[in-house]
Formats: C-alpha cells, sequence, structure tokens
C-alpha cells in the first residue's frame, strides 16, 4: 500500500527555510518519495491554520518512516527545527476497485 507523508508547517525564516527543502527533497526522491503538494494554494475548512502544506507520495509506510528516520533526512531536519513549526503524519493509502 502506498502512503503519504502529510506535513503542515509554519515557516518562520523562508530564507532558512528553503535551506530545508533544498536538502530534503532529494532525500525524499531517494527513498521513493513524489511530491504532490508542496506549498501549493489551499483552503483551510477546519482545525488549526498552518500557511505551508507538503504532501508526497512514497511506496510504503516503511518507505515513509525510513526516509524520515535515515541520517540524511535528520540532517535536513535540523536545518528546519529552528525556522518552522510543523505538524507531520505518514498515513497509508487504500487501493479503489
Amino acid at each position: 500500500m502506498t502512503a503519504l507523508w502529510i506535513a503542515h508547517v509554519n515557516v518562520i525564516d523562508p530564507e532558512a527555510y528553503g535551506r530545508y527543502a533544498q536538502a530534503a527533497g532529494p532525500v525524499i526522491a531517494a527513498h521513493g518519495g513524489v511530491f504532490l503538494a508542496r506549498g501549493s494554494r489551499y483552503v483551510q475548512l477546519e482545525g488549526n491554520d498552518r500557511a505551508r502544506n507538503v504532501v508526497a507520495r512514497f511506496p510504503s509506510v516503511e518507505d515513509a518512516v525510513a526516509c524520515y528516520n535515515s541520517a540524511e533526512y535528520q540532517a535536513a531536519l535540523a536545518l528546519r527545527l529552528p525556522c518552522s513549526v510543523a505538524d507531520i503524519a505518514i498515513v497509508e493509502g487504500y487501493e479503489t476497485a
């Protein structure tokens, strides 16, 4: 089953966040991740609003978790933590008939 990495982010320092995005993108791709949305237009209907929303599809939950836990992503994450606040979840998809 595929999985979606869903991040809702408030960026405090756009320049520093850009460095994170440059570092994280190739790591996500190396783990089979493909971006479906990355800071695109959105409409907040309920809950807490975060100005940046990112969705990446992975081959599986395990691949997405392995990406997040990898040394390469953790190095990128160290760039993001001081410049943003985020909620991140990995959600398993399902097959449609």
